[in-house]
Order: C-alpha cells, then structure tokens, then sequence
C-alpha cells in the first residue's frame, strides 16, 4: 500500500511529470480525504462541479481514508518537524496516514526529499 499525495494524485490526472511513476501503482494507493478535499478543489478551481469531480475520484480505485481525529492528532504533532519546509495541511496529512500505516508515501513536491522519518518518501519527478 502507498499514501499518495495530492500532488502526486494531480500530476497523474494532468499528465505532469512523473505521471508514469503514479500509474505503476494507482491500484495500491490509498488517500486521506484531505488529500482528496485539495484533488477537488483544484477541479472546482478549474469550474467544474464538486460533487461530479467527487463521484468521479471515488471511483478511482483509490482506497479514500477517512481523515480520523488520530490522524489528526498525528497531523499536528508533525507541525514541529516540517514547518520549516512549508509543509501544508494536506502534505501532513499524507504524511500521517504513510506514518500510521507504515507504508511510502508519494509526492511530487520535491522539498518532501529534505524530509527525515521512518517512512519511505518517492518524490515523482
């Protein structure tokens, strides 16, 4: 299993760089529903419904974690260790979820290779 992270998630949707990387393993990934709150909202952004975009992400295959408040918790507890990397809600949240889970994480924002924890990080790109 394999904690994607939004912005792993939206390279392979538009094709970015790295796209290939996501594509190898979309069938083992699960996401936390923050993750999918920022995928939408980039489609939202775009002018497309929420609700379409939504049903639509649901039936990607990806295993949708509900963003529990122990994931919440341990979300918080990163702030510490990763603010000076500007890390975001959502980056935590990946982060948390591949922490619980001790499974990788992938991403594709390329500050997370600063990064030290007990997790493999993929950077796609």
């Amino acid at each position: 299993m394999i904690a994607l992270d939004a912005s792993a998630f939206l390279a392979f949707l538009f094709r970015e760089d790295g796209h290939e990387s996501v594509a190898g393993v979309l069938d083992q990934c699960c996401m936390s529903t923050v993750n999918l709150a920022e995928v939408t909202a980039r489609f939202v952004r775009d002018g497309h419904d929420a609700r379409a975009v939504l049903e639509r992400l649901l039936r990607s295959g990806i295993e949708m974690v509900p963003f529990s408040a122990a994931e919440a918790g341990l979300t918080a507890a990163l702030v510490p260790s990763t603010q000076s990397f500007g890390l975001s809600l959502g980056d935590r949240a990946c982060l948390a979820l591949a922490l619980s889970r001790r499974i990788p994480a992938y991403t594709a924002d390329r500050v997370w290779r600063n990064l030290t924890f007990p997790v493999e990080i993929v950077v796609i790109r």
